[in-house]
């Protein structure tokens, strides 16, 4: 059974994998987002999940069997792709902009096998309906800090779950990592999803 690294520092991540029934080992990249600039939003996503999976996967002190899974979401609205915001003001003008309205979460997933060199990496999109929230909601909300941590300023699985009435697609794309699209490209990879479940 492969070693499944995950290389990103989400809490989210982690344990959206770990409810899957897998243990990942976390290491992560250090890469600098600001490095891929122009590209539209679903290709920002990918392109960034491929840097952190290679930076990782490329480290001397990540295990020869390693199965290394890079990922990074992005809420794509108006066109413009949305990561973290910079700060708190930036989360309230976000949220008075997607207020009542929908954008599409991107997460991109790239998986290298050490074993073989081998890679896979896609992306998944879900729309994300949001409820038409008041500005001493957005207030307190933003005051909590959670949205200061998470692409799109937002989440499904805590706070900000109340202020979403709907999504279309994967639910757990919109956490950070699609396990239906992860599992798939572990099969294109040679493996079996549940070999990986920690036992």
């Amino acid at each position: 059974m492969p070693t499944f690294v995950l290389a990103s520092a989400s809490p989210a991540r982690l344990a959206t994998l770990r409810s899957a029934g897998l243990e990942p080992q976390v290491i992560v990249s250090g890469v600098d987002e600001s490095q891929v600039t122009g590209v539209p939003p679903a290709e920002l996503a990918l392109r960034l999940a491929e840097l952190k999976c290679g930076a990782v996967a490329a480290r001397d002190d990540v295990p020869a069997d390693a199965l290394v899974l890079g990922c990074d979401s992005v809420l794509e609205l108006d066109g413009a792709a949305l990561g973290k915001p910079d700060d708190a003001d930036d989360a309230t003008r976000r949220w008075q902009a997607m207020r009542g309205r929908s954008g599409v979460l991107h997460s991109g997933h790239c998986l290298h096998d050490r074993a073989t060199g081998h890679q896979v990496a896609a992306t998944a999109s879900t729309t994300v309906h949001f409820a038409d929230v008041g500005d001493d909601e957005i207030a307190a909300y933003v005051a909590t800090g959670e949205p200061l941590h998470v692409a799109g300023a937002f989440t499904v699985d805590g706070l900000g779950g109340a202020f979403v009435t709907s999504i279309q697609g994967d639910h757990h794309n919109v956490v950070g990592v699609s396990l239906p699209l992860l599992r798939g490209m572990v099969r294109d990879l040679g493996h079996s999803w549940t070999d990986l479940w920690a036992r």
